[in-house]
């Protein structure tokens, strides 16, 4: 791909985010508060997600095994 195609794409891009969330009417300093606020709550969604998804996913796996009658690994 060529360097100029994917930098318009990633103007692109903003530019849906800027549409999307109607910042394109603020002022530069709510701007740069309002994609800080943002970002730090989509960082905090993501690494919730990474954190107890996994466990929560375990544990369910692991009562509806018990509920449908599935032996544990352990279990002759």
């Amino acid at each position: 791909m060529d360097v100029k195609r994917v930098k318009d794409y990633i103007y692109w891009l903003y530019f849906q985010y800027l549409l999307v969330t109607c910042s394109y009417v603020l002022e530069p300093w709510e701007q740069s508060m309002f994609h800080t606020i943002t970002v730090t709550v989509v960082a905090m969604v993501v690494y919730t997600a990474y954190v107890f998804v996994p466990i929560h996913v375990r544990l369910a796996l692991e009562f509806f095994s018990q509920i449908l009658g599935a032996r544990p690994d352990g279990a002759a």
